[in-house]
């Protein structure tokens, strides 16, 4: 049997497959594929003889951590840092910080600098350069960072794809991880179904008991997915 760094179907870490992933980030598909296989199971997994996703029927996913990572890889990868130094980055930053997910470490977020040329990863008094054709970009960076909720241990435990202000939440320990509306168990998609259908707003959310606003951020959210 395969290891894996997080448990199997456990409500607590969610499950996402590569098409969720895609949904939630606003990723391609293709590269949500080729970075998981090619980077996550092939060459990090390697390293800590893991692998970060398994398969769940015909569908392969990934637990909470590996989604929050996987923008963070996104995001030095566009900004035209070499893959080679992020993935040494990446296994450095691992085994100082003892765990498999250094990029969903709030330490790690808030210690990401740059010169305009290099960019440098600083924990614990070690820095960590990373060699890149442009700047990246820091403020996707820092937004994200205010997207996430972390846990006591200053980990990611919960994120807000579109912005704490909008009420989309996807919190691992609800709904498997799925994306659903506030405080409620109701999926964006749900709304949105209602919404195509001809219900009107108000209809909706004197319905599931949300918000007006609440029903316009789940049809936000799906129109932009």
């Amino acid at each position: 049997m395969e290891t894996t760094f997080e448990n199997k179907l456990s409500l607590g870490n969610g499950i996402y497959t590569i098409r969720e992933i895609a949904r939630i980030l606003r990723l391609p598909y293709a590269k949500v594929h080729r970075w998981l296989n090619k980077y996550w199971d092939g060459e990090l997994g390697q390293a800590f003889e893991g692998n970060y996703s398994w398969r769940v029927e015909k569908s392969q996913a990934v637990g909470f951590h590996t989604l929050v990572e996987f923008y963070i890889l996104v995001q030095f990868a566009e900004a035209g840092v070499k893959t080679r130094e992020v993935l040494k980055a990446h296994v450095e930053l691992s085994k100082e910080l003892d765990t498999p997910f250094p990029f969903a470490q709030k330490k790690v977020l808030e210690n990401i600098k740059t010169d305009g040329k290099k960019i440098f990863l600083t924990t614990n008094g070690i820095t960590c350069t990373l060699d890149g054709t442009k700047q990246l970009n820091l403020s996707f960076i820092r937004l994200f960072l205010k997207n996430l909720e972390f846990d006591e241990d200053l980990i990611a435990s919960r994120f807000w794809p579109m912005g704490k202000e909008k009420n989309i939440l996807v919190d691992p320990k609800r709904k498997f991880g799925h994306p659903i509306v506030g405080k409620s168990n109701i999926y964006p998609e749900t709304i949105y179904n209602l919404y195509k259908a001809g219900e009107p707003e108000k209809f909706i959310a004197f319905t599931y008991e949300i918000s007006e606003e609440e029903v316009r951020h789940a049809i936000e959210y799906c129109e932009a997915a």
